[in-house]
């Protein structure tokens, strides 16, 4: 008896690796070994960098939060000090918008804590 493959699995699976590999440069984009590891590394970065995304964003609003303060004479850690002190519920990303696009607004925070 012949030996029975499932070539319509098989090539569905190459398949689904290789449409994964969709606009990769060189043979990553179209030899299955090669794709295989690629597209395994670039899952691996993605999920690293679905962490890092939050990471980085938090430095930034920080660092437009400290901007902002220091307009205003205060350290990044003396504003955030105030604004826990004075029980204002906004969080890093709308304090770093506010500072950014709306400095009435972000004045009006500071003279409230001052």
């Amino acid at each position: 008896m012949p030996r029975s493959v499932n070539s319509v699995a098989s090539r569905n699976r190459r398949k689904k690796i290789l449409k994964q590999a969709k606009g990769y440069f060189g043979r990553r984009k179209n030899v299955y070994t090669v794709a295989k590891n690629a597209v395994e590394k670039g899952m691996l970065y993605s999920y690293r960098d679905r962490k890092n995304n939050k990471r980085n964003f938090r430095s930034l609003w920080i660092q437009r939060i400290n901007a902002g303060a220091r307009q205003f004479g205060m350290s990044y850690s003396q504003f955030m000090g105030k604004v826990k002190a004075n029980e204002i519920e906004l969080n890093r990303k709308v304090l770093a918008d506010l500072a950014m696009n709306n400095p009435e607004a972000f004045k009006a925070i500071v003279e409230k804590i001052k």
